[in-house]
């Protein structure tokens, strides 16, 4: 009897923690949601680069080989589209080892693929187009880790192929400066803020389109703490 009213006791208890455990989600759930404030634009559009590179000495000139973005609904929190595609390099197509050790790109994964000057004239452009960015209404910001993507990378090799960038990839949020408004910390990088928020990382560091997942998570984390996510770059 002592046994079977014991187990009573407890099964009861862990019920009560339960309850209470969920309580507290749900009180946690809606001060998030009280914290969020209306947003400047509507999307944010999270990119990360890869790009070729060796251990040994720079290579010049650097080219992009990996080209991600994530279309992330700032008022509903959900990523609702994703462009993602692997890069040729015009000048240097052979990748080296440390490249793909650094960052797991293959070989093969960029062999055919379409070169830069396709992806920011044809490819970019009709996907953000599909995704009703052109219109007025649906107000979007690229949102990089660091300056080092759109202020540096892009910049390089559209110069050096002689090509011109489009208006809206002049224009960005680094994530680091909104993630220092927030925390009064500015993070070395991606892991790091990770790590202060409270978020896991997800799939390989330095895959393009991982590391885009793991900065969307850290923008919603943002937002949800009452961040207003405003341009960052200026010229």
């Amino acid at each position: 009897m002592k046994v079977g009213f014991r187990r009573i006791i407890l099964k009861l208890s862990n019920n009560v923690c339960q309850i209470h455990t969920r309580k507290l989600l749900n009180l946690q759930a809606k001060d998030m949601a009280s914290n969020k404030k209306e947003q400047v634009f509507k999307y944010l559009l999270i990119l990360d680069f890869e790009a070729t590179c060796d251990k040994k000495a720079p290579i010049i000139p650097q080219e992009i080989i990996e080209f991600p973005v994530i279309k992330l609904n700032t008022d509903t929190l959900e990523s609702e589209a994703v462009f993602h595609t692997y890069v040729e390099p015009d000048v240097h197509p052979r990748l080296t080892p440390f490249c793909t050790e650094l960052t797991g790109i293959t070989q093969s994964q960029v062999d055919g693929q379409p070169h830069l000057t396709e992806v920011l004239d044809k490819l970019l452009p009709t996907w953000m187009k599909e995704q009703g960015l052109f219109e007025t209404e649906n107000t979007s910001i690229f949102v990089t880790c660091g300056d080092w993507d759109l202020k540096k990378m892009l910049p390089s090799q559209c110069s050096h192929l002689n090509f011109k960038p489009e208006n809206y990839l002049k224009k960005w949020i680094n994530i680091k400066k909104a993630f220092s408004d927030v925390t009064s910390h500015y993070p070395k990088g991606m892991k790091d803020m990770l790590r202060e928020l409270g978020l896991p990382h997800r799939g390989r560091h330095h895959s393009g389109i991982d590391d885009c997942r793991n900065i969307a998570a850290i923008a919603e984390e943002l937002i949800k703490r009452g961040h207003v996510f405003k341009q960052t770059s200026y010229p």
